[in-house]
């Protein structure tokens, strides 16, 4: 099971964090691991090429862990926006979520 966790402070979000594997097919193969990577990926993308912004960013393929945290000195225009791109991930994953449960766990912390 891979468990997401999307970081928020003061109602805005400010990180996501995987970690595991979904285990819904064999590896190459499994659709759901290959639908939550491309949702977080890409908004972890959106956020560092089209924000331009450093994120503090981590992965282990194999451990199948990621780690993106957005940087405290933002200003609001960007803080704005890259809460705006983890919301649209979030909605991603919560849709995959209500599909996958048993592959996916998800909270907001």
């Amino acid at each position: 099971m891979v468990n997401v966790r999307f970081s928020t402070i003061d109602g805005k979000f400010v990180g996501v964090e995987c970690a595991g594997h979904c285990e819904y097919a064999d590896e190459g193969e499994d659709v759901v691991c290959a639908a939550l990577s491309s949702v977080v990926q890409t908004a972890v993308l959106g956020i560092m090429k089209i924000l331009g912004l450093n994120i503090g960013y981590e992965t282990d393929e194999e451990s199948g862990y990621l780690k993106a945290i957005l940087p405290k000195n933002m200003t609001k225009a960007d803080a704005h926006d890259a809460d705006l791109i983890l919301r649209t991930a979030y909605l991603g994953v919560s849709d995959l979520h209500e599909t996958f449960s048993d592959f996916i766990s998800l909270e907001v912390e």
